[in-house]
């Protein structure tokens, strides 16, 4: 049995150094809460993402799937980072359409997931999810909350005409899709988890809310117009 060799012992902790390095960047330290900045910095991006989305031409989300929509969910650049086993976090936000057929004010959340894999890297992915079920969003409230178990999810059909009737994973209750480095899809996320973000609830809101008070009402004293203005074509 051959001992390794001085490259190899080299090698094998640069790639070490490597992962901690993406893992860090990943993933900061959990004690460090969002403010009031952090939030509206991330709703920012997540307009941009959602505009950047609704405007891609013939292969984007279904105008009809969006008009029906119960929620919308905006992860963006969620990061991913592999080494062996892989890891992957998120933060986004999450509106939920109004009886009156509006939409809510944002709430704050954190996705996470797993993967396995063999490779060293990482990328971003910015990550849009429609909830299609009012099961679908009542499951969000679960602290514990998994894709495919508390709701069933499915990688969402893409092209702005596409059928919506006889497609079975539209029966999902939610549907999912990914854009990385330009390309636009469907994406399966079954074991990720998504949780309330307390911590940028409460900053950006100026006191503790939880997403169930967030996303059943509508106050001016928070306005995201721009997103408002994006989605006012889907609002039946």
């Amino acid at each position: 049995m051959k001992c390794p060799t001085v490259g190899t012992r080299v090698s094998f902790l640069f790639s070490v150094a490597l992962v901690a390095a993406l893992v860090v960047l990943a993933f900061p330290a959990t004690g460090m809460a969002d403010t009031g900045d952090d939030a509206r910095e991330r709703l920012n991006n997540s307009v941009a993402v959602l505009s950047e989305i609704l405007n891609i031409p013939e292969q984007g989300i279904p105008s009809s799937l969006l008009k029906d929509a119960k929620g919308i969910i905006i992860i963006p650049h969620m990061v991913k980072g592999a080494f062996i086993v892989g890891a992957s976090r998120g933060k986004g936000i999450v509106v939920r359409r109004l009886p009156n057929g509006g939409w809510s004010n944002p709430a704050f959340v954190t996705l996470t997931g797993g993967s396995i894999g063999f490779q060293i890297g990482g990328e971003a992915t910015d990550l849009i999810m429609l909830i299609t079920s009012e099961r679908g969003f009542q499951a969000l409230m679960d602290d514990n909350f998994k894709f495919g178990a508390n709701a069933s999810a499915a990688a969402g059909p893409v092209g702005r005409h596409a059928a919506a009737a006889t497609n079975a994973t539209l029966q999902a209750d939610i549907l999912s899709y990914s854009r990385s480095k330009g390309a636009f899809a469907g994406i399966s996320l079954d074991g990720a988890g998504l949780t309330q973000d307390k911590d940028a609830n409460a900053a950006f809101y100026g006191k503790a809310i939880d997403l169930q008070q967030i996303t059943t009402t509508r106050s001016k004293q928070y306005p995201a117009p721009r997103m408002l203005s994006l989605l006012k074509p889907y609002t039946p």
